[in-house]
């Protein structure tokens, strides 16, 4: 099976459990990696033929800001969700979902989440 990385994509977004970050919202980076069969495309050259990662990063935008979650794990759900409603040719989606201003008395890069989902499972 073949990737396609979306690496480092900054988002803001207002998903936390104190009212400040629902208010004041935050800045979240997510690094997906896709699985699909690319064959076809690497034979053809032809956009229609893959994944288009542009495509992608508009799904993911909407599904990530359109609500506020309590919860990076319910947040990164509902991305890898709506990535394999969005396109079928996505055969599993692996999802880090990193908080870097995470509400911590404490110095530290990220709190992060990563979930994997497979096609089979989101039917």
């Amino acid at each position: 099976m073949d990737k396609i990385r979306i690496k480092g994509l900054r988002l803001f977004a207002y998903h936390g459990v104190n009212p400040e970050e629902k208010r004041d919202g935050q800045e979240f980076v997510l690094d997906i990696t896709l699985k699909a069969d690319l064959s076809r495309a690497r034979q053809t050259d032809d956009l229609h033929d893959t994944v288009n990662y542009a495509a992608v990063r508009k799904t993911v935008q909407r599904a990530f800001t359109e609500t506020k979650y309590d919860l990076i794990e319910r947040a990164a759900e509902a991305v890898c969700q709506a990535v394999l409603e969005d396109f079928p040719q996505v055969r599993e989606i692996k999802l880090q979902l990193k908080k870097p201003q995470a509400p911590m008395n404490a110095v530290f890069d990220y709190v992060a989440v990563e979930i994997t989902k497979k096609r089979e499972a989101a039917l």
